[in-house]
């Protein structure tokens, strides 16, 4: 289905994307690997390593809310598949005006060896989707275990609704949040997924802040987000290190229990997401991961408003909901 827009844009090249068939770093997620890298390095060292087997029939769903991203899009997706796992990625354009509604569709061609992949393509319109019924098509049949749906705001309507767009349409055992920045790598899933799979743990974060293999960011967003983290800590009742880290892993049950109460439609998302979780008693972790700071002048876009959102939202799902 056609939703053409009145709105200027380029268009993407499907030959400019590789072929998924290429790649053959799904092996790393198979039993013989595994028992392979157990045999030389033992365990305990693949623990540490996040060296393991996934479940079987194992999907991971991958939230991508984008927002004029067509120049990092398809490298983010190239990273995503690159992990090998089997994966559901979930690209939600939020009302893009670079061109990046294109981009998502180019993508979804490039792998055009997914199963109906036209089915996957729908709009939303405010708060009513249109034609999203196809979403809930099976997973996929082909060796690689790819799924990629796209999704399109027709107006920007901020991270949160985005993020509810495509907790709607995922399909598998977990699900977690990928930004289109090229600021997250996704390399860091295996570590995030392990306590989930042992069940040591119910919802994983990704800290920023405990890696030292990493790009210092200035220090004032290390200071913004060390008075938010500290903040919500105090407020919410958990202790956490960086709660506006974009990585938010989690069981999809988990995610479905809360949508229907979720209510922020911008960064505010971050701090509700965690509150509504601690208050379903869930239990928490966090694991290093590496993160590249990206600056203003090469597009990112949260700001100053969004940090007094943030405080905002930290009163209104911690200290008012005591």
């Amino acid at each position: 289905m056609n939703f053409a827009s009145n709105r200027s844009s380029t268009t993407t090249d499907a030959s400019e994307f590789p072929d998924a068939a290429t790649r053959d770093s799904s092996r790393l997620w198979t039993p013989e690997y595994v028992n392979q890298m157990r045999s030389l390095l033992g365990a305990p060292v693949c623990r540490q390593l996040g060296i393991y087997e996934l479940p079987d029939g194992f999907t991971l769903s991958v939230i991508v809310p984008v927002f004029n991203e067509s120049g990092t899009l398809q490298s983010v997706v190239e990273r995503l598949v690159d992990t090998g796992m089997p994966m559901q990625i979930i690209l939600v354009d939020d009302g893009s005006v670079d061109g990046t509604g294109d981009a998502m569709d180019a993508i979804a061609e490039s792998y055009r060896h997914t199963p109906n992949i036209a089915d996957t393509h729908t709009r939303e319109t405010g708060s009513q989707s249109v034609n999203a019924s196809p979403l809930l098509a099976k997973q996929i049949a082909d060796d690689r275990k790819l799924q990629i749906v796209v999704l399109k705001h027709e107006i920007n309507r901020g991270k949160g609704a985005a993020i509810r767009t495509a907790i709607a349409s995922a399909t598998g055992d977990v699900i977690v949040i990928q930004d289109a920045d090229r600021e997250y790598d996704p390399s860091d899933f295996r570590h995030l997924l392990q306590p989930i799979l042992a069940q040591e743990a119910d919802v994983a974060y990704g800290t920023r802040y405990g890696h030292c293999d990493r790009q210092l960011s200035p220090w004032w967003h290390q200071a913004v987000n060390g008075f938010l983290s500290t903040l919500a800590s105090l407020a919410i009742g958990i202790r956490l290190s960086d709660v506006e880290t974009c990585y938010k892993m989690a069981r999809t049950e988990h995610w479905k229990a809360i949508l229907p109460a979720l209510d922020e439609d911008r960064f505010g998302i971050e701090i509700e997401l965690t509150a509504r979780w601690v208050r379903s008693g869930l239990r928490f972790t966090e694991r290093p991961i590496r993160y590249q700071h990206r600056w203003y002048d090469e597009g990112k876009k949260i700001g100053w408003r969004d940090g007094v959102s943030a405080i905002w939202c930290i009163a209104k799902y911690g200290l008012f909901r005591r």
